[in-house]
């Protein structure tokens, strides 16, 4: 309670619930793109994007429209970033919170097109779980850039996917650079993680990783005097592409979070809050690295889908802060 209460005041006052809250949704205006929220200050200036995105020279010159409509382009398929675990390391993405009755007719209208992705193919319900450890300063810089639609911002987490520790974690910066979102990542071992949030450099490995992309990640860190703040798991579907153009289509469900300050990235244990955004519903995400498809463009028309600026991390730190239950003292510049 202690710990919230004086992250209240270095908001000067309560956390502002607008950002990706239900009922602010409007309907796609295809001749734009967005202007809310974006990627923080150090990076080049961006935003959200609505339905498509101007091409940009952040994702090795896409060449696509400013709008949806696919008619009358030719465009040549733009060049893109995929890394070796197959993440799409710069793309466009929109997201969409539904109901459970529409996210099942989605399902059917997307399968002819898009077959489920490796991991979803190896889950009996097609549904495999994550959890990030979001980690913020003590002012919660990146959650307030999010929640109030700053247009340049980026997040700090460390992903799995399972508790095992034999199996890795992935280090992630996730940016947005005008219109265009890039994301990247770094594995290592669990047990590396709470040494590398400490500040410290990663010990010999049996195994190669994105050194670069980890360096990144802990001056950014450093930069903000970042800590861990809130752990968010959930379910997810997911449907992918390999065409040259990829495309994803992911449903996130039974979203949950628990606020923390251990530095450690666990989907069990106790202390876990349901997200009203998923009671009944589904956070509909829909990710391509090129051209907007003709198919998904009838999807969004014919679902009457409207787009909302959606953060499962601000979010969860908002609900958290609404419940009042207790979290962490408010962090002194946080050293491991």
């Amino acid at each position: 309670m202690k710990g919230f209460q004086t992250r209240r005041h270095a908001f000067g006052g309560p956390i502002a619930f607008s950002a990706g809250t239900r009922g602010t949704s409007s309907k796609v205006d295809t001749r734009k793109t967005d202007s809310s929220p974006g990627v923080a200050k150090p990076l080049a200036p961006g935003g959200l994007v609505r339905q498509a995105a101007v091409a940009t020279d952040q994702c090795e010159h896409p060449r696509g429209p400013a709008g949806l409509d696919p008619k009358g382009t030719s465009q040549t398929p733009p060049v893109r970033k995929v890394t070796g675990d197959r993440m799409l390391a710069c793309r466009y993405e929109m997201k969409y919170l539904i109901d459970e009755i529409k996210a099942a007719g989605v399902v059917q209208y997307i399968r002819p097109f898009l077959p489920p992705d490796r991991y979803s193919k190896l889950q009996r319900e097609g549904m495999y779980p994550m959890v990030s450890l979001y980690i913020d300063s003590p002012d919660l810089q990146l959650c307030r850039e999010s929640l109030t639609g700053q247009k340049n911002r980026f997040k700090l987490r460390i992903r799995s996917y399972t508790d095992e520790p034999e199996y890795p974690r992935f280090f992630e910066i996730k940016r947005r650079i005008n219109t265009v979102i890039m994301k990247s990542r770094a594995r290592v071992t669990d047990a590396d993680v709470p040494l590398l949030l400490a500040g410290r450099s990663l010990p010999p490995q049996g195994y190669s990783t994105d050194e670069q992309a980890l360096h990144q990640f802990q001056l950014y860190m450093t930069s903000i005097q970042a800590g861990p703040l809130v752990l968010v798991r959930y379910m997810r579907q997911a449907f992918e592409g390999t065409g040259e153009n990829r495309v994803r289509v992911t449903f996130d469900r039974e979203l949950c979070y628990k606020v923390t300050d251990e530095p450690y990235v666990r989907l069990g244990g106790s202390g876990w809050q349901h997200h009203t955004f998923t009671v009944a519903h589904t956070i509909l995400e829909i990710k391509f690295t090129g051209r907007y498809p003709a198919w998904l463009s009838r999807l969004v028309e014919d679902f009457e889908l409207d787009v909302m600026p959606i953060s499962k991390f601000a979010t969860s730190v908002t609900q958290a802060c609404r419940l009042g239950f207790c979290g962490p003292a408010l962090r002194v510049p946080w050293h491991g």
